[in-house]
Protein backbone atom coordinates (compact mmCIF):
# COMPACT_ATOMS: atom_id res chain seq x y z
CA UNK A 1 0.00 0.00 0.00
CA UNK A 2 1.30 3.50 -0.89
CA UNK A 3 0.81 6.87 0.30
CA UNK A 4 -0.21 10.12 -1.80
CA UNK A 5 3.05 11.52 -2.86
CA UNK A 6 2.60 15.10 -2.19
CA UNK A 7 0.44 17.01 1.11
CA UNK A 8 -2.59 19.30 0.12
CA UNK A 9 -4.54 18.68 -2.48
CA UNK A 10 -4.72 17.46 -6.11
CA UNK A 11 -6.79 16.12 -8.77
CA UNK A 12 -6.27 12.86 -10.15
CA UNK A 13 -5.76 12.25 -14.12
CA UNK A 14 -5.30 8.74 -16.00
CA UNK A 15 -6.47 6.92 -13.38
CA UNK A 16 -6.27 3.08 -13.97
CA UNK A 17 -9.47 2.80 -11.90
CA UNK A 18 -10.95 4.53 -15.55
CA UNK A 19 -9.27 2.49 -17.43
CA UNK A 20 -6.52 -0.03 -18.05
CA UNK A 21 -3.62 0.78 -19.89
CA UNK A 22 -4.37 4.10 -17.69
CA UNK A 23 -2.18 5.97 -20.18
CA UNK A 24 -3.42 4.51 -23.50
CA UNK A 25 -0.26 2.22 -23.65
CA UNK A 26 1.55 -0.35 -21.90
CA UNK A 27 5.21 1.56 -23.17
CA UNK A 28 7.87 2.69 -20.61
CA UNK A 29 6.24 0.42 -17.89
CA UNK A 30 3.16 2.45 -17.40
CA UNK A 31 0.00 0.52 -17.77
CA UNK A 32 -1.09 1.05 -14.34
CA UNK A 33 0.84 4.67 -13.64
CA UNK A 34 -1.38 7.64 -12.58
CA UNK A 35 -1.06 11.23 -12.67
CA UNK A 36 -1.70 13.84 -9.67
CA UNK A 37 -1.94 17.86 -10.66
CA UNK A 38 -2.16 20.22 -7.95
CA UNK A 39 -4.64 22.49 -7.57
CA UNK A 40 -5.91 25.35 -4.68
CA UNK A 41 -8.43 25.72 -2.35
CA UNK A 42 -10.79 25.95 -5.13
CA UNK A 43 -9.79 22.83 -7.10
CA UNK A 44 -8.10 25.12 -9.88
CA UNK A 45 -4.90 24.25 -11.12
CA UNK A 46 -3.20 27.67 -12.15
CA UNK A 47 -2.98 30.92 -10.44
CA UNK A 48 -4.46 32.97 -13.05
CA UNK A 49 -5.30 32.81 -16.79
CA UNK A 50 -4.59 35.17 -19.66
CA UNK A 51 -4.77 35.42 -23.61
CA UNK A 52 -2.03 32.75 -23.47
CA UNK A 53 -4.20 30.26 -22.06
CA UNK A 54 -6.18 29.97 -25.08
CA UNK A 55 -3.51 31.05 -27.24
CA UNK A 56 -0.42 30.31 -26.44
CA UNK A 57 2.14 28.37 -23.98
CA UNK A 58 2.22 29.58 -20.43
CA UNK A 59 4.90 29.82 -17.81
CA UNK A 60 5.15 26.77 -15.37
CA UNK A 61 5.30 28.71 -12.02
CA UNK A 62 1.50 29.92 -13.24
CA UNK A 63 0.40 26.60 -12.19
CA UNK A 64 -0.48 25.42 -8.65
CA UNK A 65 1.79 22.25 -8.64
CA UNK A 66 4.92 24.13 -9.58
CA UNK A 67 7.73 23.43 -7.34
CA UNK A 68 5.42 21.71 -4.55
CA UNK A 69 7.43 18.89 -2.61
CA UNK A 70 7.28 15.20 -3.75
CA UNK A 71 7.05 12.61 -1.04
CA UNK A 72 8.38 8.87 -0.98
CA UNK A 73 5.05 7.15 -1.40
CA UNK A 74 6.37 4.32 0.90
CA UNK A 75 9.70 3.21 2.42
CA UNK A 76 12.50 1.82 0.31
CA UNK A 77 15.85 2.23 -1.19
CA UNK A 78 16.57 4.54 -4.09
CA UNK A 79 17.46 2.49 -7.11
CA UNK A 80 17.53 4.92 -9.96
CA UNK A 81 18.34 9.06 -10.15
CA UNK A 82 17.82 11.02 -13.42
CA UNK A 83 18.10 15.01 -13.47
CA UNK A 84 19.61 17.32 -16.23
CA UNK A 85 15.88 17.15 -18.25
CA UNK A 86 14.61 20.94 -18.62
CA UNK A 87 11.71 21.99 -17.52
CA UNK A 88 9.46 23.24 -20.41
CA UNK A 89 6.56 25.95 -21.08
CA UNK A 90 2.80 24.16 -19.94
CA UNK A 91 0.49 24.33 -22.43
CA UNK A 92 -3.50 24.46 -21.69
CA UNK A 93 -4.33 25.84 -25.01
CA UNK A 94 -5.32 23.54 -28.07
CA UNK A 95 -3.11 25.48 -30.45
CA UNK A 96 -0.18 24.93 -28.55
CA UNK A 97 -1.03 21.20 -27.70
CA UNK A 98 -1.13 20.13 -31.47
CA UNK A 99 1.98 20.52 -32.28
CA UNK A 100 3.25 19.11 -29.15
CA UNK A 101 1.33 15.99 -29.64
CA UNK A 102 2.48 15.38 -33.05
CA UNK A 103 6.10 15.53 -31.49
CA UNK A 104 5.25 12.71 -29.38
CA UNK A 105 6.55 9.83 -31.64
CA UNK A 106 10.08 11.03 -31.36
CA UNK A 107 9.76 11.81 -27.83
CA UNK A 108 9.04 7.92 -27.48
CA UNK A 109 12.06 7.10 -29.48
CA UNK A 110 14.67 9.03 -27.51
CA UNK A 111 13.85 7.07 -24.28
CA UNK A 112 12.72 6.67 -20.72
CA UNK A 113 14.36 10.20 -20.07
CA UNK A 114 12.51 11.97 -22.96
CA UNK A 115 9.12 10.68 -21.73
CA UNK A 116 9.26 10.92 -17.79
CA UNK A 117 12.03 13.50 -17.64
CA UNK A 118 13.96 13.88 -13.93
CA UNK A 119 12.46 11.05 -12.21
CA UNK A 120 13.46 8.47 -9.14
CA UNK A 121 13.23 5.54 -8.71
CA UNK A 122 12.68 3.74 -5.75
CA UNK A 123 12.32 -0.30 -4.57
CA UNK A 124 9.75 -0.90 -2.22
CA UNK A 125 10.81 -2.13 1.27
CA UNK A 126 7.74 -4.58 1.69
CA UNK A 127 6.94 -5.46 -1.70
CA UNK A 128 9.26 -7.37 -4.51
CA UNK A 129 8.00 -4.07 -6.84
CA UNK A 130 9.45 -0.25 -7.86
CA UNK A 131 7.84 3.05 -7.46
CA UNK A 132 8.95 5.50 -10.18
CA UNK A 133 7.74 9.19 -9.74
CA UNK A 134 8.25 11.23 -12.72
CA UNK A 135 8.15 15.11 -14.15
CA UNK A 136 10.13 16.71 -11.31
CA UNK A 137 11.42 19.91 -11.57
CA UNK A 138 15.53 20.10 -12.55
CA UNK A 139 17.83 20.46 -10.19
CA UNK A 140 14.94 19.33 -7.12
CA UNK A 141 16.13 15.69 -6.73
CA UNK A 142 17.31 15.46 -3.19
CA UNK A 143 18.06 11.34 -2.82
CA UNK A 144 20.47 9.24 -4.87
CA UNK A 145 21.28 5.60 -5.35
CA UNK A 146 21.97 3.60 -2.77
CA UNK A 147 19.76 5.73 0.16
CA UNK A 148 17.45 4.13 1.93
CA UNK A 149 14.20 6.68 2.01
CA UNK A 150 11.05 6.54 4.59
CA UNK A 151 7.54 7.22 3.71
CA UNK A 152 6.35 10.51 3.23
CA UNK A 153 10.07 11.76 2.86
CA UNK A 154 10.54 14.74 0.64
CA UNK A 155 12.32 13.84 -2.77
CA UNK A 156 12.18 16.21 -4.99
CA UNK A 157 10.20 18.90 -6.22
CA UNK A 158 6.75 19.07 -8.71
CA UNK A 159 8.74 19.78 -12.21
CA UNK A 160 7.16 20.00 -15.97
CA UNK A 161 10.17 17.81 -17.36
CA UNK A 162 9.74 15.00 -20.14
CA UNK A 163 6.46 14.12 -21.28
CA UNK A 164 4.40 17.15 -19.44
CA UNK A 165 1.94 19.64 -20.46
CA UNK A 166 1.64 20.82 -17.18
CA UNK A 167 3.58 20.71 -13.79
CA UNK A 168 2.29 17.46 -12.04
CA UNK A 169 3.19 14.11 -10.67
CA UNK A 170 3.26 11.14 -12.64
CA UNK A 171 3.70 7.78 -10.17
CA UNK A 172 3.50 4.29 -11.22
CA UNK A 173 4.98 0.87 -9.51
CA UNK A 174 6.97 -2.06 -11.81
CA UNK A 175 8.36 -5.34 -11.44
CA UNK A 176 11.67 -4.05 -12.51
CA UNK A 177 13.95 -0.77 -11.83
CA UNK A 178 14.35 -0.09 -15.54
CA UNK A 179 10.86 1.26 -17.12
CA UNK A 180 12.28 0.89 -20.62
CA UNK A 181 11.32 -3.01 -19.70
CA UNK A 182 9.37 -3.47 -16.65
CA UNK A 183 6.15 -4.06 -16.81
CA UNK A 184 3.64 -2.02 -14.57
CA UNK A 185 2.11 -3.51 -11.21
CA UNK A 186 -1.45 -2.12 -9.98
CA UNK A 187 -1.36 -0.37 -6.75
CA UNK A 188 -3.28 1.06 -4.36
CA UNK A 189 -2.83 4.32 -1.85
CA UNK A 190 -3.90 4.37 1.77
CA UNK A 191 -6.33 6.68 3.63
CA UNK A 192 -7.02 9.47 1.69
CA UNK A 193 -10.16 12.54 1.51
CA UNK A 194 -11.34 12.21 -1.83
CA UNK A 195 -13.60 14.80 -3.41
CA UNK A 196 -15.87 13.08 -6.41
CA UNK A 197 -16.06 14.33 -10.02
CA UNK A 198 -18.94 16.51 -10.42
CA UNK A 199 -20.21 19.92 -8.93
CA UNK A 200 -21.28 19.77 -5.42
CA UNK A 201 -19.66 16.76 -4.66
CA UNK A 202 -19.00 16.00 -0.95
CA UNK A 203 -15.98 14.71 0.36
CA UNK A 204 -15.57 11.43 1.51
CA UNK A 205 -12.70 9.11 3.54
CA UNK A 206 -11.09 6.34 1.62
CA UNK A 207 -8.96 3.41 4.02
CA UNK A 208 -7.34 2.45 0.39
CA UNK A 209 -7.80 2.30 -3.16
CA UNK A 210 -7.44 4.10 -6.41
CA UNK A 211 -9.01 7.95 -7.09
CA UNK A 212 -11.51 8.07 -9.04
CA UNK A 213 -10.78 9.62 -12.71
CA UNK A 214 -11.17 13.46 -12.51
CA UNK A 215 -11.58 13.28 -8.36
CA UNK A 216 -9.08 15.91 -5.70
CA UNK A 217 -7.88 14.28 -3.07
CA UNK A 218 -6.25 14.69 -0.21
CA UNK A 219 -3.63 12.75 1.62
CA UNK A 220 -4.96 12.01 5.53
CA UNK A 221 -2.71 10.68 8.58
CA UNK A 222 -2.77 7.18 9.27
CA UNK A 223 -5.75 5.91 11.03
CA UNK A 224 -5.30 6.44 14.54
CA UNK A 225 -2.05 9.01 14.28
CA UNK A 226 -2.69 12.72 15.60
CA UNK A 227 -3.07 15.63 12.89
Amino acid sequence: MLQLPFEGRWLARNSPARRVPSHGTDLVGGRYAIDFIGVDPRHRTAFSSDWRTLAATEPPDRFVAWGQPVLAPAGGVVVGVHDGEPDHAARRSQLALLPYALGQPARLRKGVAAVAGNHVVIRLRHAPAFVALAHLRAGSIDVAPGEEVAAGQGIAACGNSGNSTQPHVHLQVMDGPDASTARGVPMAFARFREWPRGPGSSSRIRDSGLPQEGAVVEALPPDGARG
